[in-house]
């Protein structure tokens, strides 16, 4: 008599049962190769996100820092030629307008400076009868025809051609000079100079 035991032995049911075990597996593996992909894709985008970030805050902060070390005594020429040195005009003279030689003074200082025949211009356009003051502290009394003002704690730029300057010095002696200078801070040397000492007291 045919029966179901017949139709389906106990082995086959156990080979049947190892063919889905396997299937099964096989189905596991391929998803976990793709789980596996996928996260890597992810992992790859995240990591070409980040990249892109750091290199464009990278830009920035080169572009910053070109930015915060660009020197502003530095202008454009006409045609990327430096144009020559203008001439002094006859009698032109540079003079503290408030202040003289050997004059006691208290800090702050509003220092008032001036000029004869010579025009105040601002730095950068080079203009023939024209320049802007620079106050050397302690620093000389002029600088040679020609040479860039130094710009630091001792030579003071008027670029914007300033008239007045609020002058802050600890007590004691000091020895001023006005030096004008062109459009590129080119000193007009000591012709184009002139220097105090003063005392700041107490």
């Amino acid at each position: 008599m045919y029966s179901f035991f017949n139709a389906f032995a106990p082995g086959d049911y156990i080979k049947a049962k190892k063919e889905d075990l396997n299937h099964l597996t096989f189905n596991n593996k391929i998803f976990n190769m793709k789980s596996k992909l996928f996260f890597s894709a992810i992992c790859f985008l995240l990591i070409a996100a980040c990249n892109n970030s750091a290199s464009d805050k990278e830009k920035k902060e080169d572009t910053a820092m070109k930015a915060e070390n660009h020197n502003p005594m530095d202008h454009p020429t006409t045609m990327g030629t430096v144009p020559a040195m203008p001439a002094i005009p006859a009698d032109a003279k540079v003079v503290f307008s408030n202040l003289k030689d050997n004059a006691t003074i208290t800090s702050p200082f509003k220092l008032q400076m001036g000029t004869e025949v010579i025009k105040i211009d601002t730095a950068g356009p080079v203009v023939a009868g024209s320049g802007h003051h620079h106050l050397l502290i302690n620093a000389g009394d002029s600088i040679p025809t020609g040479e860039i003002v130094p710009k630091d704690s001792a030579h003071i730029h008027f670029g914007k051609g300033q008239k007045e300057y609020e002058l802050n010095l600890s007590p004691g002696k000091y020895r001023l000079t006005l030096q004008m200078a062109d459009g590129l801070h080119r000193s007009y040397g000591g012709k184009l100079a002139s220097s105090v000492t003063v005392t700041v007291k107490k």
